[in-house]
């Protein structure tokens, strides 16, 4: 059976296989079956079955992403008046958390440091020390 219509990354570009392409290879397997020989009634159950859960395991990642970018958001709002010390570029930088806002689905926060200019657009990950 060839199967020259399916890229070898998948459709999206990525190393993994959407619903596209697994109708894409079931709709090629019953083209190509012998029609003396057709696919076992078995077989084909069990391919949908593969199917099903395949969908099921994209809304599960799906929802524990979502999941994640909340928990995210809600570890950023609690240091909201707390001082932190960050990672700034190549330089450590301390000062109290001013503002939390949403960038996208990533929290970015304010710092107010003891002398200078706020520090803006602050990602989660570069805070080093909560005080």
């Amino acid at each position: 059976m060839a199967l020259d219509s399916i890229p070898a990354t998948g459709a999206t570009g990525h190393n993994q296989i959407n619903q596209q392409d697994f109708l894409r290879i079931l709709l090629t397997q019953l083209n190509a079956q012998n029609p003396l020989k057709p696919m076992d009634n078995t077989a084909f159950v069990a391919q949908l079955a593969q199917f099903q859960q395949l969908e099921q395991t994209q809304q599960m990642v799906s929802g524990m992403n979502q999941l994640v970018a909340v928990q995210t958001a809600t570890q950023s709002m609690s240091l909201l008046g707390r001082t932190v010390s960050l990672q700034n570029g190549a330089s450590l930088a301390s000062g109290q958390v001013t503002g939390v806002s949403v960038s996208g689905t990533t929290p970015v926060m304010t710092i107010h440091p003891a002398s200078g200019a706020d520090l803006t657009n602050v990602a989660r990950k570069q805070i080093l020390d909560i005080k």
